[in-house]
């Protein structure tokens, strides 16, 4: 998801995230990553989706075919609802790489895609491939559970996106006709519909088709859905009613699934569907800022202090639950049932760096981070073309990427993310450069009007020391932000080789360096990047007594193929160096962890008895949990007895 128009508010300062066109990565990790997605993901999502039906799907004058999958929840919804999500975010994913690299052959491959959706839309400017082909007498009854607007809110993003990538407005067209249907059909009019979505999505997109097209209807219809969300008399209630149903009979049977429990700025508690609370949160951050809305803004703030106080995987990863895919009770956090979907870290992403440029302050942007480098990253192996959908902490050995799924939402949604990943590291105000991560590579800003050439030397996340070099068009004084972590325990800085004291300049988790900047200055910054023990808040049941691994923004988990005793007999002494050293040739390169263990030996061939297991001396080697299960199968684990 390209971040490149959204403008915050820090301090009275506006800050707009620096377009991924305008950031070119060239280190070990991001770079590569990037290359695998725009030369098989994308078209490995092509080829699943023709080989599915996806494709197909979008004629919706020919008859249809036996249901690819079969309805689930006692008839009510089926996943070929949702293909249209799929095409947009692939639409989406596939433009993204077409703004850096042209490809002629994908670009008239999208364009026949978007050719078979505008043939297929109608005069109305309606279009959803399942409702007209398969349920056309449905159309608009059932939000709750069918995702129209979800549909039409990944195509939206997709149109923004295809038309910054190649100028081409083919599909903007067709989406800005729906969007005018979708209009007409929702509101506070007396014949209008004040419904809203069951899976929150369309609201984000909204803000983004306002800041391409500057039309402030878009930006007052996202309002709408926002504000109507929740109140009584509830819409899922009365549409219910419509078609026959009984509203005690939600499957759910609680408006928490789906965050439509109370209006949002009366909520204070993370709950039901992790995916969807994310989008509605950065709705909601998008919409604080551009309304100045201070409802929604203290909302967002106190669901982050929830989420991340109670209820967030120390991966970045969230929702433990496989039965509502999202969220329990306060601190539970179950290490080998943990469902933390990839679309909800993913999702978190997308939160915490609109929050990070709405409120300036480092917390955030360390989230944005976590999630990152963990729990989103690991939805997508190191060849492009398997992925998990489900990502647990602790594994017996049976849980490993997948080819596809019935509900294939996340292959598409991590793609989008590591394609436009260039607009989460920079951001620009009046008088003002922020970094907010790390990565070798090169960036062109605007400051005040002024171009301004930023260029990074680093082997971050492996190494902690970063090289900047500023090159301004001409002399220019503004503030260069750099974000100092919070993992990090002490941070040097120095300006063309002369020290500054780091402590007198940081605010809010970054460092301000004011002055007037010349083409070749250079900043040096060193963090201290050192194998960390984390501990789990006591409360966290399937922690206690347990520690896991940190360095940096990685977090470590032990594979059986790494380690010689078996891994739930290890335990780590308390007192135990860990030591980090860098593998070349492993997994794409990468740090790893090592260190003094103890392994746990049965004392009989019993069951039980009356002797306590005794331990002998082992050895541990951890690997960055993001690339787990790209070798042989085995046991996982991110938390271990510490002793």
């Amino acid at each position: 998801m390209s971040a490149d128009m959204l403008t915050r508010t820090v301090g009275g300062r506006h800050h707009r995230a620096v377009p991924f066109t305008a950031v070119e990565f060239r280190d070990r990790m991001w770079a590569p990553r990037q290359r695998v997605v725009r030369e098989r993901t994308v078209p490995f999502l092509y080829g699943q989706m023709e080989k599915i039906g996806t494709i197909e799907a979008l004629d919706v004058t020919s008859p249809p075919g036996p249901l690819a999958f079969p309805y689930k929840n006692n008839g009510t919804s089926t996943s070929v609802m949702y293909w249209d999500s799929d095409i947009g975010k692939w639409i989406e994913s596939a433009s993204y790489t077409l703004a850096t690299h042209p490809d002629p052959k994908l670009s008239a491959l999208i364009d026949d895609v978007v050719a078979r959706i505008a043939k297929a839309q109608r005069p109305d400017g309606y279009f959803n491939s399942f409702f007209q082909r398969r349920e056309p007498g449905k159309i608009w009854s059932n939000l709750r559970d069918w995702h129209e607007l979800y549909c039409a809110g990944h195509l939206i993003e997709a149109a923004v996106a295809h038309a910054r990538a190649t100028g081409k407005d083919n599909l903007l067209g067709v989406m800005t006709r729906y969007v005018d249907h979708i209009d007409r059909i929702f509101g506070p009019g007396a014949n209008q519909k004040r419904g809203y979505c069951g899976h929150e999505e369309i609201e984000l997109a909204l803000v983004k088709l306002y800041h391409l097209t500057h039309e402030k209807r878009h930006l007052d219809l996202a309002r709408y859905f926002i504000d109507e969300r929740g109140r009584q008399p509830h819409y899922f209630d009365i549409e219910a009613r419509e078609r026959g149903a009984n509203p005690v009979d939600f499957w759910h049977k609680t408006y928490e699934y789906n965050q439509s429990h109370l209006p949002v700025r009366e909520q204070d508690r993370v709950v039901g569907h992790a995916v969807r609370a994310m989008y509605l949160y950065s709705a909601m951050a998008d919409l604080a800022s551009e309304f100045e809305d201070a409802g929604l803004l203290q909302a967002c703030r106190r669901l982050w202090a929830d989420l991340t106080g109670k209820r967030l995987y120390v991966t970045g990863g969230l929702g433990p639950a496989a039965g509502n895919e999202g969220f329990t009770t306060d601190h539970d956090l179950p290490n080998e049932t943990a469902y933390a979907e990839t679309c909800a870290a993913v999702g978190l992403v997308f939160w915490a760096h609109r929050m990070a440029l709405l409120e300036g302050d480092g917390r955030y942007a360390d989230v944005m981070e976590q999630a990152l480098f963990n729990g989103a990253l690991s939805g997508l192996s190191l060849d492009g073309e398997r992925y998990f959908y489900d990502n647990p902490l602790a594994s017996r050995g049976n849980h490993h990427r997948w080819i596809w799924h019935r509900c294939p939402c996340c292959p598409p949604n991590i793609a989008r993310l590591v394609a436009s990943l260039g607009s989460y590291l920079y951001s620009t105000a009046p008088g003002e450069l922020a970094v907010h991560l790390y990565a070798e590579g090169e960036a062109r800003a605007q400051v005040d009007g002024v171009g301004v050439r930023l260029t990074q030397a680093t082997t971050y996340p492996w190494d902690g020391t970063v090289g900047l070099r500023v090159g301004p068009d001409r002399p220019l004084e503004f503030a260069l932000r750099l974000r100092i972590p919070g993992w990090c325990r002490s941070a040097r800085i120095a300006v063309n080789g002369e020290t500054i004291e780091v402590a007198g300049i940081v605010d809010r988790g970054y460092a301000h360096i004011k002055r007037l900047w010349r083409t070749g200055d250079q900043v040096s910054l060193a963090l201290e990047m050192r194998p960390e023990r984390v501990y789990a808040h006591p409360d966290v049941r399937a922690d206690q007594g347990r520690v896991a691994l940190k360095r940096g923004p990685i977090v470590y988990c032990l594979e059986a193929t790494d380690n010689a005793a078996p891994v739930q007999r290890l335990t780590l002494p308390r007192s135990a160096t860990i030591e980090a050293r860098f593998e070349p040739d492993l997994l794409g390169g990468c740090a790893v962890l090592s260190g003094a263990a103890l392994a746990l030996q049965a004392p009989s061939e019993a069951l039980y008895g009356s002797r306590r297991s005794e331990t002998e001396p082992a050895s541990f080697t951890a690997v960055p949990y993001h690339l787990w299960d790209h070798r042989g199968p085995g046991e996982m684990a991110v938390w271990l007895p510490e002793t």
